[in-house]
């Protein structure tokens, strides 16, 4: 059980501001022989609930935006306004990109997108990130395990 907790804590933190890779804990449980299945659920519950804290910040903190210790700068905030923009709600489902993709969860807050519709579309991208990764392993693992030719 602690592998699991592990990783929903590493897809938790990669979610928001810490500097996080939660692919690679996946990636080191998966060949520790943890179940893929669950390591899915895990990773994509932590890094999608990391993703409602940015909502939240997005929503109810903004007025703290000119503190130093604020996550999203300027900098950060204009191109993920840009996509939200192009985009709307749709753009959650890029939420798992690693620039730009914490910016988005934070700008639906500010934008007041609807909390339910946020949370499914992240998950949705987040998830299908993890998959993708799952993917990836199995199809390696496959291929190094037949020995090549």
């Amino acid at each position: 059980m602690e592998g699991y907790l592990g990783l929903f804590t590493a897809a938790f933190a990669a979610a928001t501001l810490l500097p996080f890779y939660s692919e690679l804990a996946l990636v080191g449980l998966l060949a520790a022989g943890y179940d893929p299945w669950l390591l899915w659920l895990w990773a994509t519950a932590g890094n999608t609930l990391g993703a409602a804290v940015n909502y939240v910040m997005g929503r109810w903190l903004l007025h703290w935006q000119q503190r130093p210790w604020f996550p999203f700068k300027e900098k950060h905030l204009g191109p993920a306004q840009r996509w939200y923009a192009r985009w709307g709600i749709w753009s959650l489902l890029m939420a798992w990109l690693p620039v730009g993709g914490d910016a988005l969860t934070f700008i639906a807050g500010l934008m007041r997108a609807p909390f339910w519709l946020f949370f499914g579309l992240t998950a949705a991208g987040k998830g299908g990130r993890y998959a993708v990764v799952l993917g990836l392993y199995a199809v390696g693992a496959g291929e190094w395990a037949g020995g090549g030719s």
